[in-house]
């Protein structure tokens, strides 16, 4: 399969477009929207975002890619240049470029867990880039002046309380019973998190 992770929004043509080179170069292989709606713009909220999320599929390889093919825009890589890779994948061939086996391109001044908001749902949930898992149950998170306990789900609190919970990915996440975090608390993406033991 071939998961989509980009900021281009479902509104226009830009998914549409990727998706039609991958049909065209990869037909019959299924294309998984994942995020058309990652942080626009911020690669550091979508490592974050993206690392929670890639349990789900089947594991690559990271590589430079140095194929170039005959029509590169100097706007638009995903259509031109990284859909053609991924159908080139996903057709089993050798991937075009240098593989890679070290981590030169890990960021070392970002932590592996990163306190602030890094995507904010349709339902108005906070996403942190902290990993749930390596939070103490008794830990509060202070975000935007407000202080919230955890709860194990949505109905642990009345209507209109805030709270934090594990999300289903395994990220600390924000919410409101019943309502919506980023509007009631202030929160967007980038907006930072304390731990309060």
């Amino acid at each position: 399969m071939i998961v989509l992770f980009t900021d281009f929004g479902l509104h226009g043509p830009y998914t549409g477009q990727m998706k039609a080179v991958l049909h065209q170069m990869a037909p019959g292989i299924p294309t998984i929207d994942l995020f058309a709606d990652a942080p626009a713009g911020n690669p550091k909220a979508s490592a974050y975002l993206l690392a929670a999320y890639a349990e789900w599929f089947a594991a690559g390889t990271t590589f430079d890619i140095d194929f170039r093919p005959a029509r590169l825009s100097a706007s638009f890589h995903g259509r031109d240049l990284f859909a053609p890779v991924a159908a080139m994948l996903a057709r089993g061939e050798p991937p075009p470029g240098r593989p890679r086996k070290d981590d030169a391109d890990r960021r070392r001044d970002w932590p592996d867990d990163l306190a602030e908001i890094v995507y904010v749902d349709h339902f108005g949930n906070a996403m942190t880039g902290l990993r749930a898992a390596m939070l103490a149950p008794n830990a509060k998170l202070a975000a935007a002046g407000r202080v919230v306990e955890h709860a194990r789900t949505f109905g642990d609190w009345p209507p209109g309380a805030a709270f934090w919970y594990e999300n289903s990915n395994g990220l600390a996440e924000i919410a409101v019973n019943q309502s919506r975090a980023d509007r009631d608390l202030g929160l967007a993406i980038g907006s930072p998190v304390e731990i309060v033991a």
